[in-house]
């Protein structure tokens, strides 16, 4: 089995709804600007982590969000959240969080998001906001 674990530091961009153009008679699907940006900045922290070729066999996703504490926490909640015990349950959605990060991998670590087959995303609370990648699967 292989397995890549690797880390993405700072605030994690949820994705956004794509905005929409006219092109003719079809209809175009523009990405956001800040959407864009951030996949570029996972598919350079991930370069540095991709195998020799792009995994082709079916994938394991386990994304673990940490978001930053707000300053408004208590001493006593502060606690709570790096303890693990009081969780984010404020937007953005996980999905989204995670849609970001998944969309950046491809074509990366591997071929195409159709070979995720089983995906783990969960949000947490930490003083150094970041996210924990790991990717496996049985070669």
């Amino acid at each position: 089995m292989g397995k890549i674990q690797f880390e993405i530091p700072g605030d994690v961009q949820a994705q956004q709804r794509p905005k929409f153009s006219r092109m003719g008679k079809g209809v175009k699907a523009i990405d956001p600007k800040e959407s864009r940006d951030y996949k570029s900045f996972v598919r350079l922290v991930a370069a540095n982590y991709a195998p020799e070729s792009l995994i082709m066999e079916d994938i394991k996703l386990t994304i673990d969000v940490y978001r930053k504490i707000p300053k408004s926490f208590s001493k006593k909640k502060h606690q709570l959240a790096l303890d693990g015990e009081l969780r984010p349950t404020t937007k953005p959605d996980i999905d989204n969080l995670a849609k970001g990060i998944k969309d950046g991998l491809s074509k990366v670590l591997w071929h195409d998001d159709s070979q995720v087959i089983e995906l783990v995303a969960r949000k947490w609370y930490s003083d150094s906001p970041k996210a924990v990648v790991t990717v496996e699967w049985v070669s």
